[in-house]
């Protein structure tokens, strides 16, 4: 660029900044945001950012990649590209570039897709062999693998849920790199279901929906992210429907992940959900302490030259349970910190690090609070919870209070059995599995315990 290039970008830098401090807050801001700096590209419409790790530059690509691009071109429709790097000489660090898709006829949201080369949208941290697996998410781990294997599908699709970080898009990559690894030609395409519903309206407006049919229906793999987006919205559920059977229908591979199982997506139409359901539906449940440890260990592993003492982990895989994706992104703040600052890490500076997220770790709902609101959810009277009644109509919700009890609080089974009736720890147990099990096939049980979570969580 020239220099009035050069000025016009960093007035728009500038701006960018400004509605990214305003959107973010402060904090976030402060902490992954402010450190980015706008470096020389020899390309016009070429924007180049930079951050001083490589913890930060991973953070930054998968939280802001696409709200960088937009608020870019916001200022400067001629901007095409934005690439995030790690300091000016990244070339340990790949460059995840993302590119707007060209303009459509008539006006529309710019519909952008994120490329590293001429592959698709591959993390290459997430592959299987970085995936640490236990009984939590074995069954989930084995279908993967099993999908990205060559030659004819054992089964598709694949259908994976669970909650936040826990996992899901981790494996969604994996299948996707160990398929283009197995068979190079073949044609792999990974994208949200947010992405898929903007591109099919952009397809709309622009009167071409024949390319964007044609560019999944073609995919040898095609692997859709986060499927609960597109509930409620009727056309786009018409063309995933369609997009869905011509897939299946040639006997190419197909996986799918949720938040929950097919038959809880409220909003999604049932001949989606039943179609989804004829395959290989895997959950991954909320990983224990042992297997967050085992994260930890692994996460440091690929950190070299990074030393974290145990008992900074042990203290991490204790406090933070809520995912995966919170565990790894407090060691990646912890590390990332003391390199900025050049200190050790040791449990005090770990503490200081991270005090708010600690303290909202911290945070921990009574089963005094779980059976007010259960009571209040299906308007019993809290002493009907710790009573001897065995009618439907009482032991489900002394079940699902149960369950959240040994959810969200850190008191033991025998703990918790005493504080509804004195029942014994195998009752809670039984509870705590029952609840899980309606959970994948009763929608109305899953959302009521959705509802009381984000009320007691809240």
């Amino acid at each position: 660029m020239d220099g009035s290039q050069d000025d016009t970008v960093a007035r728009a830098w500038a701006t960018v900044r400004a509605h990214l401090r305003e959107s973010a807050g402060a904090r976030l801001f402060d902490q992954w945001l402010k450190p980015m700096a706008l470096a020389p590209s020899p390309e016009q419409g070429a924007v180049r950012l930079t951050l001083p790790s490589a913890f930060m530059t991973n953070w930054v690509r998968n939280h802001y990649a696409d709200r960088l691009l937009q608020e870019f071109r916001a200022q400067l429709p001629g901007v095409h590209s934005v690439t995030i790097e790690t300091g000016l000489a990244a070339a340990s660090t790949p460059v995840l570039t993302v590119e707007s898709l060209p303009a459509p006829a008539e006006p529309a949201e710019p519909a952008a897709v994120v490329t590293i080369a001429a592959r698709p949208p591959l993390d290459a941290r997430f592959t299987f062999d970085r995936f640490v697996v236990d009984a939590s998410n074995r069954v989930a781990f084995n279908a993967a693998r099993a999908l990205a294997e060559p030659g004819v599908p054992r089964f598709s699709p694949l259908f994976l849920h669970s909650g936040t970080g826990q996992g899901k898009t981790h494996l969604m990559h994996a299948i996707g790199a160990a398929y283009l690894d197995a068979v190079p030609a073949a044609r792999v395409l990974l994208m949200s279901a947010e992405r898929f519903m903007f591109d099919f309206v952009s397809a709309l407006r622009s009167r071409d929906t024949h390319s964007f049919k044609l560019r999944l229906r073609s995919a040898d793999l095609l692997l859709i992210d986060d499927l609960q987006f597109i509930a409620g919205k009727d056309s786009t559920q018409e063309e995933f429907f369609h997009t869905m059977n011509e897939v299946m229908g040639a006997g190419k591979r197909l996986v799918i992940s949720a938040d929950r199982c097919p038959q809880g997506l409220d909003g999604v139409e049932a001949r989606i959900t039943s179609r989804l359901s004829c395959g290989l539906v895997a959950d991954i449940k909320t990983p224990d302490l042992a297997l967050r440890r085992a994260v930890l260990t692994r996460k440091l592993a690929d950190m070299p030259g990074v030393t974290v003492p145990a008992e900074v982990l042990d203290l991490l895989a204790a406090r933070i349970t809520a995912n995966i994706r919170d565990l790894e992104g407090a060691l990646n703040r912890v590390v990332a910190y003391a390199q900025l600052t050049e200190s050790p890490i040791d449990l005090e500076f770990a503490v200081a690090t991270l005090g708010d997220v600690l303290r909202g770790a911290e945070r921990r709902v009574t089963i005094d609070e779980i059976q007010k609101a259960v009571s209040a959810h299906f308007e019993l009277k809290p002493v009907d919870l710790v009573s001897a009644r065995r009618a439907v109509v009482v032991a489900r919700p002394r079940q699902i209070a149960m369950y959240l009890a040994k959810r969200l609080t850190t008191r033991s089974l025998p703990e918790i059995g005493r504080k509804f009736g004195g029942r014994d720890h195998s009752t809670v147990i039984h509870a705590v599995r029952r609840i899980e099990e309606l959970r994948d096939k009763d929608r109305e049980i899953d959302t009521a315990v959705r509802v009381l979570l984000r009320e007691l969580e809240g």
